[in-house]
């Protein structure tokens, strides 16, 4: 076969399509042709020793092309094309060999870091934990699940492999005192993350990223001054560094210096999507709107040439209805809800789409002394994906519940609700004394039904706003909630009805601890409002929780500086500024806004 032969592979491997991305991973296996082809997969790795790669690229090429699973061949030819940086095909050899040789660790490690560069980081975790398995004694293995845990903001897990990693290195490397006091700064363990901060940066004062971080972790301490004179440090190294001078721009913003933050942006040049987005948000906040919305498309624009981006829409629509369909009061009264633990600290679950108010809602009930704050939990995500096994189910969730009828599985839903609990005290955020913690996960409320079923009593509070204000905002914000629904404002749009009628199928169907709170409604009266959240739940009211934006912790989310901060008025009813731009999205969202009592 030529090399121009147009049957080879697109990936670049050099095999036939059939042979290779065209041949389904399930039909794969080792047989009595790989094994009768030994010898020749022998010669090819003398070739790969000696450094003859084009001889031992030829033989691994003719062994595939007769048995696809020979694993030598397949080892060789991957390395092949890992070091001659062919991505494409070393991606494809990478993901049949884990597939067909899970103990071939440095397939999993090298495919983990790939999928890690593409940022696709739920792909990377399955060959990430795969490492851990084989090799849970390697500093590396944890090295890269620490690094994936930090990109997905699961900052608990990370922190555990980073401490691990710095246990088994037998070394305090100054880096990864970084990372570490980075995932420390995002549970809002300021003080902590600062004494690492300062530790790290002791041992390699010239570390820019710390340093950028640092001045992060004093900014969200409201330590403003702390945070210039790190971000001088750091631009004394790295004048040139923009992520210094986007920095510079969003703590001259959290002073209100709105004109010198904007300087700082248009010296700039080309805006990345984040910047464009941080940019626009500021000259929001200079009451300059249409250049606020321009700056906000130009986001969108940039952000929608990287592959991938984009809204979910079948995804997003396919995961709906097969919820809906299955969660009805007839098929939930063939289950047994869990039984409550009253012992054990419970979950409010503040519910509420994106950019709604419930980062407000939590810094509230927080200041609460019997209310810990969770923050966005992911132990409802985590639990759809682990509980067929569980169960030991064959099916997929929601249908995987199904094994609740079995009489073996009567009491699963305490399984359920025991995993729940028992995730949420590992991560070590419930205060003592705490009846309460919450869990304000957005989206949520897409697994009501099942909340419901392992948390029959847990109380409900669903923060409503707006619904113009939050698609303009999840529009304005960068977000990867919700199916990526922000990628622009049709698809925010689509995906908040689709999600609100979700929530009045659930409603419909099964009886709820549900409180609906309105976002405006805190605004105008707060005390009140406030309140009845207490009631809710059934604590006594305390006079803390008027004054939220004495709470210290650090809220992780978008709105993290405005809820250190008196309520304001400004944000509520915001899309009255962009009423010409919404305008397209009006119709999508009239039924839902007659539906909330909104004009």
């Amino acid at each position: 076969m030529s090399a121009n032969d147009p049957r080879r592979c697109r990936c670049g491997s050099g095999l036939r399509w059939v042979r290779c991305c065209g041949l389904p991973l399930d039909a794969l296996g080792p047989d009595e042709a790989g094994r009768a082809l030994i010898p020749a997969a022998d010669r090819a790795l003398e070739a790969w020793r000696r450094g003859d790669l084009a001889t031992s690229e030829r033989l691994c090429l003719e062994i595939l092309e007769q048995a696809a699973g020979q694993l030598q061949a397949l080892s060789l030819l991957a390395r092949i094309c890992v070091g001659a940086r062919r991505g494409d095909a070393a991606e494809a050899l990478l993901r049949r060999l884990a597939r067909l040789n899970p103990q071939e660790i440095w397939a999993s490690f090298e495919l983990a870091q790939r999928l890690i560069d593409k940022r696709d980081l739920l792909g990377a975790e399955y060959y990430a934990r795969n490492c851990i398995r084989l090799a849970p004694k390697d500093p590396a293995s944890h090295r890269l699940m620490g690094m994936l845990l930090t990109l997905a903001n699961r900052t608990v897990f990370a922190e555990y492999h980073h401490r691990r990693l710095l246990d088994l290195s037998g070394t305090r490397d100054p880096a990864i005192l970084g990372l570490l006091a980075w995932n420390l700064t995002n549970q809002g363990r300021i003080a902590e993350a600062r004494a690492l901060y300062r530790e790290s940066l002791a041992a390699a004062p010239d570390q820019v990223r710390v340093l950028l971080c640092s001045a992060i972790n004093e900014e969200a301490d409201r330590a403003f001054d702390a945070a210039a004179a790190l971000l001088d440090r750091a631009a004394r190294l790295a004048p040139q560094d923009r992520r210094l001078t986007a920095e510079r721009a969003t703590l001259l913003t959290r002073q209100r210096a709105y004109e010198p933050a904007l300087k700082l942006f248009d010296g700039l040049g080309g805006l990345t999507t984040d910047e464009a987005l941080q940019k626009g948000r500021l000259l929001d906040a200079m009451g300059r709107y249409d250049d606020a919305f321009a700056s906000f498309v130009a986001a969108r624009r940039q952000e929608s040439t990287v592959p991938g981006s984009g809204y979910k829409a079948e995804q997003a629509t396919r995961t709906a209805a097969r919820l809906r369909d299955f969660f009805t009061a007839d098929r939930l009264a063939l289950f047994e809800p869990a039984r409550s633990v009253p012992e054990t600290a419970q979950p409010i679950f503040i519910l509420g789409f994106p950019r709604s108010g419930t980062t407000l809602v939590e810094q509230v009930l927080s200041a609460h002394p019997r209310i810990s704050a969770g923050d966005e939990l992911p132990i409802i995500g985590d639990l759809t994906r682990v509980l067929p096994g569980l169960l030991q189910s064959p099916l997929a969730y929601p249908q995987a519940l199904m094994e609740l009828c079995m009489a073996e599985q009567r009491a699963g839903a305490d399984r359920l609700r025991d995993y729940y609990l028992q995730a949420a005290a590992a991560l070590n955020f419930i205060e003592p004394g705490s009846a309460f913690f919450t869990d304000k996960m957005p989206l949520n409320e897409m697994h009501l039904g099942l909340i419901a079923l392992i948390f029959p009593t847990a109380p409900l509070i669903h923060v409503l706003r707006h619904p113009l204000d939050v698609v303009l905002s999840v529009f304005s914000n960068r977000m990867s909630h919700g199916f990526d629904c922000g990628a622009s404002l049709e698809s925010a749009a689509r995906h908040y009805v689709l999600v609100m009628d979700l929530v009045e199928h659930y409603r419909s169907q099964m009886k709820l601890r549900y409180l609906q709170i309105r976002y405006e409604d805190i605004i105008d009266d707060q005390e009140g409002s406030v309140r009845r959240m207490l009631d809710f739940i059934g604590v006594p009211f305390d006079p803390a929780c008027l004054d939220f934006h004495q709470n210290r912790r650090y809220a992780r989310t978008a709105s993290y500086g405005q809820v250190t901060e008196k309520l304001y008025a400004s944000s509520r009813y915001r899309h009255r500024n962009y009423q010409r731009p919404l305008a397209t999205v009006l119709p999508i969202l009239r039924p839902l806004i007659d539906r909330l009592g909104y004009s």
